[in-house]
């Protein structure tokens, strides 16, 4: 019928009765006279014993050692699951990221992909094989192993399909598809059928966990129809795709969380011409992903510069701005951490007036202070105490009456 990618997460791998679970339902799409190419995860938290080993060696491991190790993780789950499938009859083959073609930038732990060689992806499924792909890894041109970062084998998925001309792309995960917020924080959270590329990606930014980022940039940026599902049912999951595809327009399509922020502030920065831009532009140098940015009125000759960061970065973004201050002579740096990101995202809000204010004023009525805030044309994100977060989601949640399918 059709080239279909299909994706599987460490918890659908995490042990050999899951496994057998993935061949059987690729089996089964292959049956319906799909080709099939599966991209799967390391097992579990097989990436996190891995991290562990290292740390039992060395405290600084080099970051071209890291990816060689890491990457070994999706080694182990693609020949399994090979064997899984072989077993039962079908023809298979496994493939490491550099075997499928997967080209990457040089940036160890987190590279991004440039290019997909899609010539030994399109012999394999030409010749009836099932095609097993090693996700979250990928090799420079000049032949070194890197790694995608956390998350990465959703983005390797959606660039799988992309190079193969792919019908769909489909995401298998420990849910049914993308929610209204985490089920686990507000019990009547609502599935949605169909979320618009640039909602996702602002959900997936701000915290929601069922795609990774890039996997979404790439998908909308390819025009790949992606599907999140769940490997334990057969649920119908959500559809991402281009907005015009969508039933109708939510004003509010769902609540996000990030737990992991922290708040840098420079202080008595001189209001000059040009000092945002060293600022920024040293943390990007260092390849520090910086989210909100507040800088405040100025007072006579200087003024303050507040950004985001995630936690794991915080310790290097402050020996930057350290360097900073010393350049510019600001009077000083604060940061915090426990701290969290609250969002609001849905495609509605470009037409109706008053939605911030409604979140505002929700998050007001329960007494939770807001430090800094951010907007574009399709969400609102408040940065709050982490030990505020669960109940502003809730808050919130209800407030927009998400819960309700039918509003």
């Amino acid at each position: 019928m059709g080239i279909i990618v299909q994706k599987y997460g460490g918890t659908s791998v995490g042990s050999p009765e899951r496994i057998i679970n993935v061949a059987e339902r690729i089996i089964a799409t292959k049956n319906k006279g799909n080709s099939v190419i599966t991209v799967v995860s390391a097992m579990g938290d097989s990436t996190d014993e891995l991290l562990d080993l290292a740390a039992q060696i060395t405290r600084n491991p080099s970051s071209r050692e890291m990816d060689m190790l890491l990457a070994t993780g999706e080694q182990v789950s693609i020949s399994l699951l090979s064997m899984a499938i072989k077993e039962k009859g079908y023809e298979v083959v496994s493939l490491t990221g550099a075997q499928a073609g997967i080209y990457t930038d040089t940036v160890h732990k987190k590279a991004k992909i440039t290019r997909i060689d899609n010539t030994r992806l399109k012999r394999e499924i030409e010749a009836g094989k099932i095609v097993i792909v090693a996700g979250f890894q990928g090799k420079t041109e000049g032949g070194e192993i890197t790694t995608l970062g956390r998350g990465g084998s959703d983005t390797t998925a959606v660039a799988v399909a992309a190079a193969v001309k792919a019908d769909v792309c489909e995401i298998y995960t420990d849910v049914d598809g993308v929610y209204t917020a985490d089920p686990r924080i507000v019990p009547n959270a609502s599935k949605l059928d169909f979320v618009s590329y640039d909602e996702m990606l602002e959900l997936a930014s701000l915290g929601a966990l069922v795609l990774q980022t890039r996997a979404v940039e790439y998908a909308k940026q390819h025009k790949v129809r992606v599907a999140v599902k769940s490997s334990f049912n057969n649920n119908e999951g959500t559809i991402v795709e281009e907005g015009s595809a969508m039933e109708r327009v939510r004003l509010v399509s769902g609540v996000a969380h990030d737990l992991n922020v922290a708040k840098i502030t420079i202080y008595g920065v001189p209001d000059v011409p040009g000092i945002a831009g060293s600022l920024f532009r040293a943390l990007a140098d260092n390849n520090i992903n910086v989210d909100m940015i507040v800088q405040s009125n100025p007072r006579g000759t200087i003024n303050d510069i507040s950004f985001t960061v995630s936690q794991e970065e915080q310790k290097k973004a402050v020996q930057v701005v350290e360097k900073i201050k010393e350049e510019v002579n600001a009077e000083g740096i604060n940061t915090r951490d426990k701290l969290a990101k609250i969002s609001i995202v849905g495609a509605g809000m470009q037409s109706n007036p008053g939605v911030a204010a409604t979140m505002f004023e929700a998050l007001a009525n329960a007494g939770i202070n807001i430090e800094l805030i951010s907007t574009s044309e399709i969400k609102v994100s408040c940065i709050v105490d982490a030990a505020n977060a669960k109940d502003a989601v809730k808050i919130i949640h209800d407030k927009f009456k998400l819960g309700d399918k039918n509003k």
